[in-house]
């Protein structure tokens, strides 16, 4: 059974911004290419092997993360945490379990989707703003700000597509992070950009933090997880290996990963 619950459909909603109960999702994974039609309907003939195999991403996952809260997911690649985000941000939708979540979510998870290569900085500006659900006066309001943080106001009439991929996951961060959301879904950002803007994304998080939102932050970077987050889980082949206090978490993830126990 699969619930998603929003807004109206919450559950003692003054006491968390989001909570996951056996959440589950899954992927069925080709055994071999098929080139042509004929190929894919002789592998489903009786007698032949599955032509799938399963591959669960999450398994009978559960928490919750409280309002106001900066809440880490770490993990090895392909040990869920995309899945999860995305899951939490409506992207994809779970095989089973429900997700509870209270309030407005901004989804950081692959920024600069919906961009246009063909179009300036500026366009993209109001194009990416407008996926973003900010409305045109609003966007308007913040235009120089979102030029002022990602410093590109001097390539603010050149085409995307002449941009670095660091200046355009600059435009995408500063254009998002105006949208004001309750809940912010934030996977690997600072992996991008040079120091100094990592630096501006790290105080802007801060901010964020200080005006009461709350995070759900996933990243490979211990360090910054350490530093932002007041509580972490750590996912392994899709399964809760540790959840609690961040540190602990951190050094529970670094003992499992030197010594190559798997859940």
């Amino acid at each position: 059974m699969v619930e998603l619950l929003h807004n109206s459909q919450r559950r003692s909603p003054d006491e968390y911004a989001i909570k996951v109960d056996l959440l589950s999702k899954h992927f069925r994974i080709p055994k071999e290419r098929k080139h042509t039609t004929y190929d894919h309907l002789v592998s489903l003939l009786p007698g032949r092997d599955t032509a799938y195999d399963e591959f669960w991403a999450l398994k009978d996952v559960s928490f919750s993360v409280q309002k106001g809260e900066t809440f880490g997911v770490i993990g090895a690649n392909g040990s869920g945490k995309s899945t999860l985000l995305k899951i939490l941000a409506g992207v994809l939708y779970p095989d089973s379990g429900t997700v509870d979540v209270n309030g407005k979510i901004a989804p950081f998870l692959e920024l600069g989707v919906g961009f246009q290569p063909d179009l300036s900085a500026r366009e993209n500006i109001y194009l990416y703003g407008s996926i973003m659900g900010l409305s045109k006066k609003s966007i308007a309001t913040r235009y120089d700000e979102i030029l002022d943080f990602s410093d590109l106001r001097r390539f603010e009439h050149m085409r995307l597509k002449n941009f670095s991929s660091g200046m355009t996951i600059r435009l995408a961060f500063a254009t998002a992070i105006q949208t004001d959301p309750d809940i912010l879904l934030v996977d690997e950002v600072f992996a991008v950009g040079d120091e100094a803007f990592q630096r501006k994304c790290t105080e802007k998080i801060e901010e964020i933090k200080r005006a009461g939102k709350t995070i759900v932050y996933v990243s490979h970077a211990l360090e910054s997880v350490r530093e932002l987050c007041s509580r972490c889980l750590a996912l392994d082949h899709g399964r809760i290996r540790s959840l609690g206090e961040t540190n602990t978490v951190i050094e529970d993830y670094l003992a499992i990963s030197a010594s190559g126990s798997r859940v």
